[in-house]
């Protein structure tokens, strides 16, 4: 019984095609998460900056890369 609860609840809707109309909510939810990749690619950027080391400095700038 435990084990049948869980297999459903782990199972989740998949949409085919996208609302057409955004919720408060969603829109909140990637508003938080653009500015969540924001804050990351300029402290990716900072930290950079400051790198003496270039390994460290090219494996940063490479994973500023994919925020672009």
């Amino acid at each position: 019984m435990q084990q049948q609860r869980t297999s459903i609840d782990n199972q989740q809707a998949v949409m085919t095609e996208p609302p057409e109309i955004m919720s408060t909510k969603d829109h909140l939810y990637l508003t938080d998460m653009l500015s969540w990749n924001l804050l990351a690619m300029k402290k990716i950027h900072f930290f950079a900056q400051q790198s003496q080391n270039p390994h460290v400095k090219a494996a940063l700038e490479q994973a500023g890369l994919m925020h672009d």
